[in-house]
């Protein structure tokens, strides 16, 4: 297997981050605005290049020929609820993706957004997207892979972009995995029952299903919950309270019938990441980096698609490899 690397941008708290380094990509450097989420990189991974930038105004010239651009680019302008704010609201940064590709000229792009993005609302802003990655040389294929078949608890669809140099895209596959995740209490019944809580095997009984999708919320409204009414709602039916998030799992004298809370190690959890992986910041921020990410393990599988295409190797089903990097190395 050939070595590659990646430039990563609106690098958040690390969920694609990680499933690049997860594929066997190096990563050249990880670009982020915001400081707490940077110390979250910097924090798991001292030897990354962390770039503290506004990527709108970050020079990708001095990175040519990184063999892959990838990017959680900001979901607001094209999520159900913002559709109305059109594609030139200032949080639009695909045009700063199409720069930085002209820029560094990758053999591949790899961008990732919210399921709204494929709607009807968004066909001709897309097109026009794909025809700019085109006359840059690119093929582009684009899905929305839900994360649950990647063995994620939650279901989580997420749009995802691929543009390949052209010659490339022939060896391209769309990883192809079908997972069964495990519910909401399988995943979490040891971290509910570590302080003691004597429901914790009860509660994980119940809590049989996958989550709903978590949330990052917005850096100027809200505090860590786990989303508007109805996401609360169903949450409650998993039996947690869904308002707020706890500091600590529930205790000895916690009601063995009551609706624990989450914590960030469990949301973590729940997105996929490894309990290795530590999240700078209190609660809110924290959360956020956390609601905001693309699973790991989506991100993974969709890199080693990507990653076997460069090596020439077309594969009808992707396996992952995991390499010793994803444990928690440097």
């Amino acid at each position: 297997m050939n070595s590659w690397n990646a430039l990563e941008i609106c690098a958040g708290g690390g969920g694609q981050s990680l499933g690049l380094e997860q594929a066997g990509f190096e990563l050249a450097a990880a670009v982020e605005i915001e400081s707490i989420a940077c110390e979250t990189l910097r924090t798991n991974r001292p030897k990354w290049d962390v770039v503290e930038a506004d990527v709108r105004d970050f020079d990708g010239s001095p990175y040519q020929g990184v063999d892959l651009l990838a990017g959680g680019v900001p979901c607001p302008p094209f999520s159900i609820a913002g559709k109305q704010l059109g594609a030139n609201d200032e949080r639009d940064l695909f045009p700063t993706a199409l720069r930085l590709t002209k820029e560094v000229h990758p053999k591949a792009v790899m961008l990732e957004n919210v399921r709204g993005f494929s709607m009807p609302a968004f066909d001709g802003y897309r097109k026009n997207l794909f025809s700019e990655f085109e006359a840059l040389g690119y093929q582009v294929q684009a899905k929305v892979l839900n994360s649950s078949n990647f063995g994620v608890p939650q279901l989580r669809p997420r749009w995802i972009m691929v543009a390949l140099q052209t010659p490339l895209m022939r060896k391209f596959r769309w990883p192809d995995r079908r997972l069964a995740p495990l519910s909401v209490g399988e995943s979490l019944r040891d971290l509910m029952a570590a302080d003691g809580w004597l429901g914790a095997d009860e509660w994980a009984a119940h809590a049989d299903r996958i989550a709903p999708t978590l949330v990052g919320g917005s850096r100027k409204h809200g505090g860590p919950d786990l989303g508007p009414t109805r996401a609360r709602a169903q949450w409650r039916t998993l039996g947690v309270e869904g308002r707020s998030l706890a500091d600590a799992p529930p205790g000895p004298d916690f009601p063995q019938d009551g609706l624990p809370r989450l914590t960030i190690e469990m949301v973590a959890r729940l997105q996929g990441f490894p309990d290795t992986w530590k999240f700078a910041g209190r609660k809110t921020a924290a959360y956020r980096q956390v609601g905001n990410a693309l699973p790991p393990p989506v991100a993974r599988e969709v890199a080693c698609s990507i990653h076997a295409a460069l090596d020439g190797v077309v594969l009808e089903r992707i396996e992952a490899p995991m390499f010793a990097a994803a444990a928690g190395g440097d």
